[in-house]
């Protein structure tokens, strides 16, 4: 099998902050990391990236972010995903907020289509979807679960109907630490009310969905207990896997150990283990078959690239080059599916 390999530029941004122990990192920084990684002969063939400060500037003009898709395509690489701005903090909303926080919701992804459509028309960028989630807590979405859930699934198909204008697809990542996204089950009934397959979708993380089977938000929907075996591990997979799969459009590939780890907007969700981390619990090739391939072991036409997510990274780890080549390589190893 081969899927297109890319690493994702939003780890140099996503619990940084200036002036304290993890400041952010900067885009060029990153690019040039992913573009010096090598494993056996190879290397990555694009990035993913966030849309927002200080990496990116979702209102930059045409030709800032064509200059941009220059500097990207210069280092050989090719832009997949992009991650577009829809929480409070960084201009757009809750998913089930008043009608101008929903509004803020739509106008984001609007703009990430925008900014998309650039990049493909500079022919940096011909695959790839926009992500997404409910940009609100659990917490607040289990006031009222299935109302909650229905005004979420409205505020999907207002962006799915955006998306579709610009030819593109959504992904709502299922982190654990959003509302109406942090169970499997939960996950799955926002799908199928916002009802657009093939339009708005799943991105499936190793990482988040581990902790899927755990009911760690969700003990209600929880598929393992902690003393689970190997046969209880992957009989457990194939159920989850089996039914949010189809909904999967994109992929991130990550290891975790079992435990969660975040901080901010982002507290208690999956944690990102490097990928030789000893304590890691998944057989990362393994389990991203799981995602990866149909019922018959064939590629699923609708993935053309996987990415590396290591949020939460520390500044040590990140600033390594050793740590990318680890990473490629294992996403070599899942290309050997």
């Amino acid at each position: 099998m081969s899927w297109k390999l890319h690493n994702a530029m939003w780890p140099g941004l996503v619990g940084k902050e200036e002036g304290s122990a993890e400041p952010p990192i900067s885009f060029e920084k990153m690019l040039g990391m992913t573009a010096a990684a090598e494993v056996n002969g190879g290397g990555y063939d694009g990035i993913d990236m966030f849309l927002y400060f200080p990496h990116l500037d979702i209102d930059a003009p045409e030709d800032e972010i064509r200059k941009l898709a220059d500097s990207i395509a210069e280092k050989n690489l090719k832009v997949g995903t992009v991650v577009a701005p829809i929480w409070q903090e960084t201009g757009g909303g809750s998913s089930i907020g008043g009608r101008e926080e929903r509004a803020r919701f739509v106008g984001s992804v609007a703009k990430a289509c925008r900014y998309t459509g650039i990049l493909r028309e500079h022919g940096v960028r011909s695959y790839g979807s926009i992500r997404i989630d409910s940009a609100v807590g659990v917490k607040d979405w289990a006031d009222n679960p299935a109302a909650n859930t229905r005004l979420m699934a409205k505020t999907f198909q207002e962006c799915g109907k955006v998306a579709a204008d610009h030819d593109e697809v959504l992904v709502a990542e299922g982190e654990i630490c959003w509302g109406g996204m942090h169970s499997w089950k939960d996950m799955l009934d926002l799908l199928e009310e916002t009802g657009m397959p093939g339009r708005v979708g799943f991105q499936a993380d190793l990482a988040h969905t581990y902790l899927y089977l755990l009911g760690y938000n969700a003990p209600e929907h929880a598929l393992l207990s902690d003393s689970h075996s190997d046969d209880e591990f992957w009989s457990a997979y194939q159920a989850m896997t089996d039914k949010l799969r189809p909904w999967t459009y994109d992929f991130h590939v990550a290891q975790n150990d079992g435990t969660v780890h975040g901080s901010g907007s982002h507290d208690k969700t999956g944690r990102h283990c490097p990928a030789d981390d000893p304590n890691g619990k998944l057989d990362v090739p393994r389990c991203s078959g799981y995602w990866l391939l149909d019922e018959n072991g064939k590629q699923r036409e609708e993935i053309q690239h996987i990415c590396w997510d290591g949020c939460m990274f520390s500044n040590e780890v990140l600033l390594k080059q050793e740590t990318w080549n680890t990473i490629l390589g294992t996403m070599q190893q899942v290309n050997g599916l």
